[in-house]
């Protein structure tokens, strides 16, 4: 199966559970699947930089070089960059996303949240 075809039969409506599924499937045909863990760890580190870059260019008053403007990529493009290479880096170590944020939030609900500085 190709790419393609993986794509056009995620729906808008996809579960976490299937967005999972989906991204190990392409990460399959495009042979990423036998990296080691420490590569897509350094890969996942470098796509959030990337999204760094394009927040501080999109949502900042900081300076980005006039120059390289053409080459900043938007906000989504590297927000769903990060998710791809997060999504991949859970399915090497066998993490559900789903249950593994449902446990967290459980945890988060008894936390006691403050926003005061």
């Amino acid at each position: 199966m190709n790419q393609t075809k993986l794509l056009s039969e995620l729906s808008e409506n996809a579960s976490l559970t299937q967005i999972q599924e989906y991204i190990q499937k392409v990460v399959e045909l495009r042979g990423f699947n036998k990296q080691p863990v420490s590569e897509t760890m350094l890969l996942l580190l470098e796509e959030t930089g990337e999204l760094a870059k394009a927040v501080r260019k999109a949502a900042t008053n900081m300076s980005v070089d006039a120059d390289k403007l053409h080459r900043y990529s938007s906000v989504e493009s590297e927000a769903a960059d990060v998710f791809f290479v997060l999504t991949a880096l859970c399915n090497q170590m066998g993490i559900n996303l789903f249950d593994a944020l449902k446990e967290k939030e459980a945890q988060n609900c008894e936390r006691n949240w403050s926003f005061e500085r």
